[in-house]
């Protein structure tokens, strides 16, 4: 039985530049509800791929994943490649168990394949139906994405398995094979609750590993099952694998069969024959840094915010918005504010960090802002005649140019 959708709304939010749909589906072939959110970028040239960002098990994970689509970072890597961006929430309860949904032929599959239609009809993209896909998935959301690798093979451009993967699996397709991927944990997993999360990721490097598979192997030794820092190599490596993968013109995918460099990884696997495939220098040694220290380093400063604005109110206070994409590297971590060439404030005053580095939109467990979500939004209580600009400053500490000044007008 084909699901109808219960909801289509456009989502009122901070955006790079583009736009949000939701869908929502009751229990059918998935046993429980589930809801999508697609943010898609302004332009008119095709989607080139979908980016899924799929959240991991239990009640918190699945209400965490659900402002994935929201994230100006992740964004910034779909605009660059003119891609879509998901974000699934399946609505897990306390007493329903992970394999619900987290197995996709328990019906997520199902589920899954009739919101890209949905979506693509909505939106007039018809080359939705046949995009690409970009999988990123978190604990059972890994479990998810390497299922549904194994079910479709020939739709996949590249995976990212954060501490999960289908271990279990026996009946691997050849041309699972020839998918770059990468698996990722945290070095505090190897012992205690997360133990399991570890083993699958090692052991899915080491099974495709040995039968040639570009796939790397990428432990944090700052983090637990949390995702911590990894956004700052798994945006980068996406990067470089769709810059191999995706074709000018059409659905059919690259092969990377004669690209990418071999690492020697005996170090950190335990195998003195190991080596991870990366896709390029550059990812390499982004790499090399991430699994000594859980960071990468960024020597680029942010793009400027755009668009700024101010309006004075009523009260005589002068209202300023404003809009800025991620630094492709770093994100964004603040905005600072001023007034006449003086800084008066930072938004938010006090960025938070509790899972990675602080952040504009504070990173949760599970690699998504934490709701509620910031804007981009300062009231200047003193108002008068005076010149605005705003200044992007990236996860490091790095400081955009000023963005043009802007005047207040009457609102």
């Amino acid at each position: 039985m084909r699901l109808l959708p219960l909801l289509f709304a456009t989502a009122v939010c901070v955006s790079a530049s583009g736009r949000y749909l939701e869908l929502s589906y009751p229990p059918g072939d998935l046993p429980i509800h589930s809801r999508y959110t697609l943010w898609v970028p302004d332009t008119a040239k095709p989607l080139r791929a979908l980016i899924v960002h799929q959240h991991g098990c239990g009640a918190p994970a699945a209400r965490g994943g659900s402002t994935a689509a929201f994230d100006l970072h992740w964004q910034a890597l779909a605009a660059k490649w003119d891609a879509a961006l998901l974000a699934p929430y399946y609505m897990q309860v306390d007493d329903k168990l992970c394999r619900d949904w987290s197995d996709p032929r328990n019906g997520s599959e199902k589920t899954f394949l009739t919101a890209i239609r949905d979506f693509a009809s909505r939106l007039r993209r018809p080359e939705l139906n046949d995009a690409p896909w970009v999988l990123w998935g978190h604990s059972g959301g890994g479990t998810w994405v390497g299922i549904m690798t194994l079910l479709h093979p020939e739709r996949v451009a590249t995976v990212w398995y954060r501490s999960g993967a289908p271990l279990a699996e026996t009946n691997i397709p050849e041309a699972v094979f020839s998918i770059p991927a990468m698996t990722n944990a945290g070095v505090q997993e190897r012992e205690g609750r997360f133990k399991g999360a570890w083993d699958n990721s090692l052991g899915w490097f080491q099974r495709l590993r040995a039968k040639g598979a570009p796939i790397g192997f990428a432990p944090d030794p700052r983090s637990s099952h949390e995702c911590a820092d990894s956004r700052y190599l798994a945006i980068p490596y996406f990067d470089a694998v769709l810059g191999m993968r995706l074709p000018a013109q059409g659905s059919l995918l690259r092969s990377v069969a004669q690209s990418g460099v071999s690492v020697t990884a005996a170090s950190i696997t335990g195998d003195a024959s190991s080596t991870v495939w990366l896709p390029s220098a550059s990812v390499a040694k982004a790499w090399a840094e991430y699994v000594k220290t859980g960071a990468v380093s960024d020597a680029t400063p942010p793009p400027a915010p755009s668009f700024v604005t101010a309006t004075k109110s009523a009260s005589g206070a002068v209202e300023l918005s404003w809009r800025a994409g991620a630094d492709f590297e770093s994100g964004i971590q603040s905005f600072l504010i001023f007034r006449d060439g003086t800084q008066i404030a930072q938004v938010p005053e006090t960025p938070k960090g509790r899972f990675g580095r602080p952040l504009f939109q504070a990173m949760s467990y599970h690699d998504t802002p934490e709701a509620p979500l910031p804007a981009m939004h300062y009231t200047d209580r003193e108002g008068g005649k005076h010149a605005y600009t705003v200044v992007t400053v990236n996860s490091v500490g790095l400081r955009s140019k000023p963005s043009k000044p802007a005047r207040p007008v009457i609102e």
